[in-house]
């Protein structure tokens, strides 16, 4: 037996799709990387400086275990979350998928503000007029005939320009390396709402789910490809932990110099002191890249909590994603609250759904080996995993807690 897999559970071998691994990665890590992500890393580098370092690994260390549970869980299923819900407890499924679409929805606003934000600093469009168009653009995505082949092409190449663009803004800014890489290990400070709300905003609500149900939806499930999904549900965390490093140390270079930030936005503030027009014009692009990706991950993910319970919604799902889109657009449009509030509030509605659809997770593989085909879970993986349910049940208190503040 290796790694709960015993000789007769495992199917003769087959190769994974890798382009549907590959998809899956991004998807979950580009729906990640979205504009509550950039402002959050901005304000928090701003407030710790170097000592940043040390809660992105914690972070990103609670991140893999929720990960890798929640991939392994559903991929050897072969079921959504919803699915696994409503098989544990009557009704949990359909809680789960309200839970999941509302905060969808409320994440998906500040998604639309994002992607005004970006087009707004990098042509100078009105906020309207850019979270407009950029709505345009995801549902058109979804209108194409492939849309599932052209959404992972898109949310591939836009993650991976991102990446490339925020490198670019690290040697602009010139950030001290080797105080970031000493204080990763041995912080000055510690704050722990600082690292439970990146945990947070980078497995709560949808975001948690997005690449594990397009793994499954590309035809990626059972226990004999138990490796490729490990492999898969970490490798998309450290595509995020990536890009939160390099973010870090852009602004890091920043305000290590001795720059004030803008208070009311931080993030293009610090893209600008580093490369004057040129870093606000790179700041747009990453900014609209991440939120554009987090509108079709969003969109995709939420639907995928509806299309087991209908099959009509099943057949129709691509028009229900361009609805999704246009209602999140509207509200957006006719809300009048700022960007950067909209941002704040769906992270911290988000930060609420994360326990129950874990707790579920973790509920089939500790009890009901009959959802996992005979599936034996690794004991140590599902310690990691009840460990850091504790974690989430700590972000979810701090997020209900801080709302009424944050929206106000």
């Amino acid at each position: 037996m290796t790694d709960g897999i015993t000789k007769e559970q495992v199917k003769p071998p087959t190769a994974a799709p890798r382009a549907a691994l590959l998809g899956a990665m991004f998807l979950m890590a580009t729906s990640a990387i979205g504009p509550g992500f950039i402002t959050q890393t901005t304000v928090f580098t701003a407030k710790l400086g170097a000592a940043m370092a040390f809660a992105i690994l914690v972070s990103v260390l609670v991140d893999i275990a929720i990960q890798m549970n929640v991939w392994r869980v559903v991929g050897v299923s072969g079921r959504r979350a919803q699915d696994l819900g409503n098989s544990v407890a009557p009704g949990a499924g359909y809680l789960l998928a309200a839970l999941d679409v509302f905060g969808g929805i409320v994440f998906n606003i500040g998604n639309v503000a994002g992607c005004a934000l970006g087009l707004n600093a990098l042509l100078g469009l009105d906020f309207k007029i850019g979270g407009a168009i950029s709505a345009a653009f995801a549902i058109a995505v979804f209108l194409i005939r492939r849309a599932g082949v052209a959404m992972d092409r898109i949310v591939i190449g836009l993650g991976i320009l991102m990446i490339v663009m925020t490198l670019y803004v690290v040697f602009v800014s010139g950030p001290p390396l080797g105080d970031a890489l000493t204080q990763t290990v041995a912080p000055e400070q510690v704050d722990f709402l600082v690292i439970t709300t990146l945990i947070g905003g980078t497995v709560g609500g949808y975001i948690v789910y997005a690449g594990a149900h397009r793994m499954i939806e590309s035809g990626v499930q059972g226990a004999e490809h138990v490796k490729e999904i490990t492999r898969s549900s970490i490798n998309g965390i450290l595509i995020t932990a990536l890009m939160r490093v390099l973010l870090f140390l852009a602004v890091l270079g920043v305000v290590a110099g001795g720059v004030k930030l803008a208070a009311d936005n931080p993030a293009p503030s610090a893209f600008e002191h580093a490369g004057g027009e040129a870093g606000l014009r790179v700041f747009g692009l990453i900014m609209w890249s991440a939120a554009i990706t987090s509108v079709i991950g969003a969109s995709y993910t939420s639907v995928t909590f509806l299309v087991s319970f209908s099959s009509w919604i099943e057949r129709n799902r691509n028009w229900l994603v361009v609805a999704f889109i246009v209602v999140s657009t509207a509200i957006y449009l006719a809300i009048g609250k700022t960007p950067v509030n909209l941002l704040i509030l769906a992270g911290a509605l988000n930060g609420l759904i994360l326990p129950v659809g874990l707790g579920v997770i973790l509920w089939v593989a500790a009890r009901r080996r009959d959802l996992l085909h005979g599936y034996r879970y690794p004991t140590w993986l599902l310690a990691l995993g009840v460990a850091a349910w504790c974690v989430s049940l700590y972000v979810g208190w701090e997020a209900l807690s801080a709302i009424d503040d944050l929206w106000n």
